[in-house]
């Protein structure tokens, strides 16, 4: 994993280095998913295909994987509650 440093523009941008750029085939109108929370943020790129994915399609995998680990529908919305609790403090 390469690792760089960046800043927000005078926009709200995010500016992505070039060298990540290249390394990573992102182009002018490429689009992203951020995740964040707490003091992270996390930009992933969304290729062509995954857009017409429906939501379900893309849903499946994470709901999969909360299954695996035991999650059960009340602790994803206990978290999601505490979460929002702590941002809106």
């Amino acid at each position: 994993m390469q690792v760089e440093l960046t800043r927000i523009s005078e926009k709200g941008q995010v500016v992505i280095p070039s060298s990540l750029r290249r390394e990573m085939g992102i182009q002018k109108a490429d689009q992203f998913m951020i995740f964040g929370e707490g003091g992270t943020v996390i930009l992933k790129k969304i290729e062509t295909s995954v857009i017409k994915k429906t939501f379900d399609e893309v849903a499946k995998p994470l709901q999969e994987a909360a299954k695996q680990a035991g999650l059960t529908k009340t602790d994803i919305q206990k978290a999601i509650k505490d979460v929002r609790a702590e941002n809106s403090s």
